[in-house]
């Protein structure tokens, strides 16, 4: 899943904001950066990002893209607050719409674009982590990211306002600028974001696939059936495969390390029985 927010480098003036305070946030946890956290793109953090990005086998170009955001990751164990002003976001990937709430009253109701099937938005519950103004281009005129720890996704305007009411994003929340722009201005940091609907993506997952929320699931499952020690998250490395292979033998698989549909049903049955017997 290729997203990013606006594309971090080092300009002059240097790049400031909530973003680039969040590169410094996980550069820090990684181990790859050691100065203040201040939301400034400087010297130093551009020698960070490179360094990140050789050991991640990336273009150590020092440009936090795509392909960097989602290496980079977000910390799942983050949590804001909820806050005292009471707003919720829902949002239907069926009917295309974000509903902003309050204490459980509907105040408004916006159109949006949701993601294509190959390229899902994440059904769960999260929070809004982050919100940068005018990031431009694709993201419009506002961008506020979601704490999916597998990508960086986020509800935000655009530069294509017929492709709202549509499957047609890689997996953010595509709103109006004029709408993103009066939902910015209301929800603060925080803000509890439920998104609900059928997210099937019938991917073949193996080494080199796009992190996705099915890699999670996959991780999840074998986490609970014992087979997966490492970090849940949505990438699909050489660990998860060896996993993958442990169970495949286990329940008389072809041992190859991919999850198809045979393995993915197998998966579900054994959680659904596990689950099951655990039950008092």
């Amino acid at each position: 899943m290729k997203i990013a927010s606006r594309y971090l480098r080092l300009l002059d003036p240097y790049m400031e904001g909530p973003d680039v305070m969040h590169v410094q946030e996980r550069l820090l946890q990684l181990g790859f950066y050691e100065n203040s956290i201040d939301g400034v793109y400087d010297e130093g953090v551009y020698e960070s990002v490179r360094s990140f990005q050789a050991d991640y086998g990336l273009n150590p170009d020092g440009i936090v893209g795509p392909d960097t955001w989602n290496a980079i990751g977000l910390d799942p164990n983050k949590r804001y607050p909820i806050p005292e002003e009471g707003y919720t976001l829902d949002i239907d990937l069926e009917r295309k719409i974000l509903l902003l709430k309050r204490f459980n009253e509907t105040l408004e109701t916006y159109p949006v674009a949701v993601g294509r099937p190959e390229t899902p938005t994440p059904v769960g519950e999260w929070q809004i982590i982050q919100k940068t103004m005018n990031p431009g281009g694709p993201f419009g005129t506002r961008w506020m990211r979601i704490n999916v720890p597998w990508g960086g996704y986020g509800i935000h305007g655009t530069d294509t306002p017929e492709s709202i009411g549509t499957a047609a994003s890689r997996g953010c929340i595509r709103m109006f600028n004029e709408d993103v722009n009066e939902l910015y201005d209301i929800v603060p940091l925080g803000t509890p974001v439920k998104i609900t609907g059928e997210n099937i993506t019938g991917r073949i997952l193996d080494v080199g696939v796009a992190p996705g929320q099915d890699v999670f699931t996959v991780k999840t499952i074998l986490t609970e059936l014992g087979y997966y020690e490492g970090e849940i998250d949505g990438i699909y490395d050489e660990e998860i495969k060896e996993a993958v292979r442990s169970f495949q033998r286990d329940f008389n698989l072809i041992a190859d390390g991919i999850v198809g549909v045979n393995t993915y049903n197998m998966l579900q049955l054994s959680r659904d029985q596990f689950f099951d017997i655990r039950e008092p």
